[in-house]
């Protein structure tokens, strides 16, 4: 059976009492003020989703030029998908603008965009009815997320057009990404009963799985060399997110955070390879507030290894799904940083670049 709260337990917190308007506006490429400590790690600081009631989880394109990233559409009760350019505030639909739809994708010649999404629901003109009661009702004040059994990943071109569908079994198959070289995707897939990690050819050909073990097992990236694929799993405990490594193979898996107190999730790989970075919280008073962590990378006989960690963001918002671009200058992510509150994305100038990080914070995160 599929646990649907393996994934919502984890990002409930940072969505309580959000807005259901479009933020107040603010002027495009205006800087925030970072909280102290950030400045080590961070500059020009700013808001770049506006307009719609939650913005989140967005990926640059390869040259930069453009990011994709899932909101909420204004009277509509599902996220949908969204394309727009750096330094602009318009965002462009391309998903169908039905269904639930999450973790979408730009491959790396930039031609098509990967997004799951639940729009072939044979019910879908009951689900999205029931949706909108219970949004009525005042349902889901925290951000909850199902492991919808009608989710497939699907391929669109960057204009729109020649939607194709990928997957096509039984179950709950998203969260996907691309490989370095474009030639495979990774996603979870619930097919045998269980969320897991599987690897297909980009055309959705010779699916093969990769993780079998009891638990939750989602949230994929490829490393830069496509040698090693990070994620984010509840198997030792439910609910207590912890990230993991599997070499591409599936022939060697490695525990990257161990700390059962900790949230630890949403990893994503700095391009030089030298590091990732992820959000955690402190679970032992509560649901925590998330921050942002990066840990430093080795590979001592080709076998990915963890090693120093460091806290980059510091203050009260909730700072999770880090995304870095591809020259290793930019981060973004998604806050609660908006003057309304709502989670929107946020984008600063990354100051490490590919240099290890200084100053680790000792017993941040157990690993």
């Amino acid at each position: 059976m599929i646990r649907v709260a393996a994934f919502c337990v984890v990002i409930g917190a940072w969505a309580v009492g959000q807005a259901e308007e479009p933020a107040a506006p603010t002027t495009a490429g205006a800087t925030i003020a970072l909280a102290p400590g950030e400045e080590a790690h961070l500059a020009s600081l700013r808001q770049v989703t506006f307009g719609l009631p939650r913005a989140g989880e967005g990926y640059f394109s390869r040259d930069g030029r453009f990011i994709i990233y899932q909101a909420y559409p204004i009277g509509y009760p599902f996220y949908q998908i969204y394309v727009q350019p750096v330094g602009e505030r318009t965002p462009r639909l391309v998903s169908t603008g039905r269904g639930r739809t999450t973790c979408s994708y730009f491959s790396p010649d930039g031609k098509a965009i990967l997004f799951a999404s639940s729009h072939a629901d044979p019910h879908i003109d009951v689900t999205e009815l029931k949706a909108r009661e219970e949004a009525a009702r005042g349902g889901r004040h925290r951000y909850q997320w199902d492991f919808d059994p009608f989710m497939d990943l699907y391929t669109i071109n960057f204009d729109g057009t020649g939607l194709k569908r990928l997957t096509d079994s039984a179950g709950y198959d998203a969260e996907g990404s691309y490989s370095s070289d474009g030639s495979q995707i990774v996603f979870t897939s619930s097919r045998d009963g269980d969320p897991d990690i599987y690897v297909m050819q980009a055309d959705g050909s010779n699916v093969r799985q990769l993780t079998n073990t009891s638990g939750y097992d989602g949230g994929p990236f490829f490393s830069p060399d496509d040698q090693w694929i990070i994620f984010r799993s509840d198997r030792q405990k439910e609910h207590m997110l912890q990230i993991f490594a599997i070499s591409a193979d599936g022939k060697r898996e490695v525990q990257l955070t161990n700390d059962l107190n900790h949230v630890n999730w949403c990893p994503y790989f700095h391009p030089s390879g030298k590091y990732f970075i992820w959000s955690g919280a402190d679970y032992t008073t509560g649901r925590g507030t998330f921050h942002l962590f990066t840990m430093e990378l080795s590979y001592p006989g080709g076998v990915l290894t963890g090693g120093n960690v460091v806290q980059v963001t510091h203050d009260q918002a909730m700072n999770v799904l880090p995304a870095f671009s591809f020259d290793g200058k930019k981060l973004m992510w998604t806050a609660t940083r908006a003057a309304d509150g709502s989670s929107q994305l946020f984008m600063a100038d990354w100051l490490r670049e590919g240099k290890p990080a200084g100053g680790g914070v000792k017993g941040a995160v157990g690993n």
